[in-house]
């Protein structure tokens, strides 16, 4: 597939900085529903729901609200049943599987509670993998490696393996391969699930800076408030709907 079927400039680097004068995300009146009679159930009941480009958006909701189904939605691992999911005002729902997949590869970096890294590899090696699907050459792999380690404050343990590293250490390097591709969005699921309060906040202030600094857009699935607090606004679901948008910007104030 050609990835021109979305708008982008000559270089990644430059997806960060691209307004389209449209969300990045949009959605119209998006269901999601799994099985039939009985055993149906309505994950999502037509959500309404825009993210601006550089926004920083966290989803809360009890479990079997629906949360998770929209990230899945949001990051092309599942598709809606009915309504329209638009990424930079294209219609993904017209995407093919392959299409969807160079989306997810060019434009999408996921972070998830597990940290989800490769036991047998170094830091290092695990920040390059999205790269090597990418095609680029092993010295460039390691640069951009590098340069996302430190990034994220890991200079100097590029050649630990993950039972090396501490939990927050390990989220890190997760972050680290997220941003490594320099995508437009970031999803984050339970990022700080696993870790203690300390270092749960230390991934939040990580996760901050690269969402003012670079202006990487984040949404964050969590279920802790005082995680969601660092957010620009919490969307709160309840029952496969939107409950609540919450605007954070008052609390940083």
């Amino acid at each position: 597939m050609d990835t021109s079927i979305l708008p982008r400039s000559g270089n990644d680097k430059d997806k960060r900085a691209e307004k389209t004068g449209l969300p990045l995300v949009d959605f119209s009146k998006v269901s999601k529903v799994y099985g039939v009679g009985r055993a149906q159930v309505i994950a999502m009941d037509e959500v309404d729901l825009a993210i601006n480009e550089g926004e920083f958006v966290a989803i809360m909701g009890p479990s079997g609200s629906g949360k998770s189904t929209c990230l899945n939605l949001i990051g092309c691992l599942d598709t809606p049943s009915s309504g329209s999911y638009r990424f930079k005002g294209v219609a993904v729902g017209g995407l093919s599987r392959n299409q969807r997949a160079l989306l997810r590869r060019h434009y999408l970096g996921f972070i998830f509670q597990g940290y989800n890294l490769l036991k047998r590899t170094t830091a290092i090696e695990n920040v390059e993998m999205p790269l090597v699907y990418r095609g680029y050459k092993k010295s460039v792999r390691q640069k951009m490696s590098l340069t996302a380690l430190k990034e994220v404050g890991l200079e100097g343990r590029e050649h630990h393996t993950p039972a090396q590293l501490s939990g927050g250490e390990q989220q890190r390097v997760a972050i680290a391969r997220a941003i490594a591709t320099n995508p437009s969005l970031l999803l984050a699921d339970e990022p700080t699930g696993n870790l203690d309060s300390k270092k749960g906040s230390e991934i939040m202030d990580l996760l901050t800076k690269l969402n003012q600094d670079r202006g990487i857009t984040i949404i964050m699935v969590t279920h802790e408030r005082a995680m969601a607090e660092y957010a620009d606004r919490t969307v709160h679901f309840l029952d496969g709907r939107i409950s609540n948008i919450q605007n954070n910007r008052v609390i940083h104030q």
